[in-house]
């Protein structure tokens, strides 16, 4: 019997329902969405949006979310009456539309986990989320029979609506969430991340209330189970530094963290694609030549993939299926593994280590510094990084940002939900914390240079074998952070000008802290 989607308000019978990889590889091409490379990899164009359309994401306010929601510039509010009047002609429109349907589960862990179906007018929108979560048919016999949506993200690209303005929206682009209907509905744009971070925000917005601490970081473990999650935004290097040689990558963007141990929401990477080579990440630039992933606005010549030519965007990436990263928390790994505490993508352990990451523009950030308890809310509560070049629509270079949580576009709840809940994990289950400068050093953006990829990844391991933990510290005089001893200290790589740099940069620590403090216990 064909899928019907009339309680979505949809009346096509053009529907296409979980089609196999092979499949939507084939509509993809047929429908000319995609070009493809000499190595067979489907690669998209979605301009004008070449990253998230950030000032186009609304929440709907209604008795539901109306006290928990943070409502603010991320989380803007639409009343329902507009909600409505949008999603009947949009309903209407994607009737007309043939439509790629696909039955996926979010959350590797039973408990915690959601079952979203996916709506898209293009071949290849299927496809990404079809690596990004798990499909349906991997899951055993008896739930698929039982399987019933809890929430839906439906993208229909081509929807324009001419009186945006009418409706409160800032442009024809929409991003519209709707908590208390269980959905989310997309237009005006391409960008494949826009629906994934729709089904971040669900999770999000769920967990929390559950007692689930949800967080936007990577994760990876050793086989004995030593666990480590690295908080940051997109551009800080959470993908890259949590695929390491000899440790299992749990996943590379998205986490849960309950009483049983941390598991990852989804079933794929999300990798950026700037400056890729087989020399300094061997394993994700593999990916990008595997039949199944697809590429987004990646340059092609002569169908090569030039991961150095920008002119499109910074914010080339590739979608792929965890298994394709040799060791990943799935598949043929799991073999070796104590079947107790390793599941697929999923440990039954707590974490060893928390490491937050911060691409830090000015320069002026030791490498590395240990922090307390106490220091790793405030710190994560702050949020400080750069927004990298592309992953925002008009971010054309690093800029010094704060965003909560490490996230703030993706928290849909207020702050403190999730500062506390942190706070109440790192101290029960006697996390060790840092802070982790993968910016610039001897100067700001411009003058000094970037972090080495090796230099972080050393440190890295000696956070993990607990060697640095070891260390005594010393203050650092402008920041009052605890340095190891073996790590210089950052004005000693400038030549000059770094105490007006630094004290611009504590003076926005300390107006941020200020804020937040109005709200959110530090």
């Amino acid at each position: 019997m064909s899928l019907s989607l009339g309680y979505l308000g949809i009346s096509s019978a053009q529907i296409l329902q979980n089609l196999s990889t092979e499949d939507l590889y084939r509509e993809s091409r047929a429908r000319g969405e995609t070009a493809i490379s000499n190595q067979e990899v489907l690669v998209a164009d979605t301009r004008p949006h070449t990253g998230r359309a950030v000032n186009d994401r609304f929440v709907v306010r209604n008795a539901a979310t109306e006290t928990l929601i943070d409502w603010g510039e991320v989380n803007k509010p639409i009343s329902e009456d507009n909600y409505r009047a949008i999603r009947e002609q949009y309903m209407n429109y994607a009737s007309e539309r043939e439509l790629f349907v696909q039955d996926l589960v979010a959350g590797a862990d039973p408990a915690s986990s959601i079952n979203v179906r996916t709506v898209t007018e293009l071949a290849w929108h299927a496809l990404f989320m079809r690596n990004m979560l798990e499909p349906l048919r991997l899951r055993p016999a008896a739930e698929q029979a039982a399987y019933k949506p809890e929430y839906h993200v439906i993208d229909i690209p081509s929807f324009r609506i001419a009186d945006y303005k009418r409706y409160g929206l800032n442009s024809e682009t929409f991003i519209l969430v709707n908590f208390a209907e269980r959905e989310v509905i997309i237009a005006g744009s391409k960008y494949g991340g826009e629906m994934k971070k729709s089904v971040f925000g669900i999770l999000n917005y769920l967990l929390p209330q559950r007692g689930v601490m949800s967080m936007h970081s990577s994760a990876n473990v050793s086989a004995d189970g030593n666990v480590a999650i690295f908080f940051g935004l997109s551009g800080t290097g959470k993908t890259t530094l949590s695929t390491e040689p000899g440790r299992y990558l749990i996943g590379d963007d998205e986490h849960g963290w309950n009483d049983s141990g941390v598991f990852n929401f989804e079933h794929g990477c999300y990798a950026k694609t700037v400056g890729l080579s087989l020399e300094t990440e061997p394993e994700i630039y593999a990916t990008t030549r595997r039949h199944g992933s697809t590429l987004e606005n990646v340059v092609m010549k002569n169908g090569e993939l030039d991961y150095n030519d920008t002119s499109v965007t910074e914010n080339g990436r590739v979608s792929y299926p965890l298994s394709y990263i040799p060791l990943s928390l799935t598949g043929d790994a799991l073999k070796s593994l104590d079947p107790s505490v390793f599941s697929d993508r999923f440990v039954r352990k707590h974490p060893r280590n928390i490491i937050m990451l911060t691409c830090d523009a000015f320069g002026v950030l030791p490498a590395v510094s240990r922090l307390s308890a106490e220091d790793a809310k405030r710190e994560f509560l702050t949020g400080y990084t750069a927004k990298v070049a592309g992953t925002e629509q008009g971010i054309k270079e690093p800029k010094a940002t704060f965003s909560h949580c490490f996230g703030a576009p993706f928290m849909p709840l207020k702050p403190s939900v999730y500062g506390d809940l942190l706070a109440a994990k790192i101290a029960k289950y006697d996390v060790n914390c840092w802070l982790l400068n993968t910016g610039w050093a001897g100067g700001s953006y411009g003058q000094g240079k970037r972090m080495s990829l090796k230099l972080t990844r050393s440190i890295i391991a000696r956070i993990h074998d607990g060697s640095l933990a070891k260390e005594k510290t010393r203050k650092h005089r402008m920041f009052c952070l605890d340095v190891p001893e073996s790590i210089a200290m950052p004005e000693e790589a400038w030549a000059d000008g770094y105490d007006m740099a630094a004290l611009k940069l504590r003076d926005l620590f300390e107006e941020t802290q200020h804020k937040i403090s109005q709200y959110c216990k530090l």
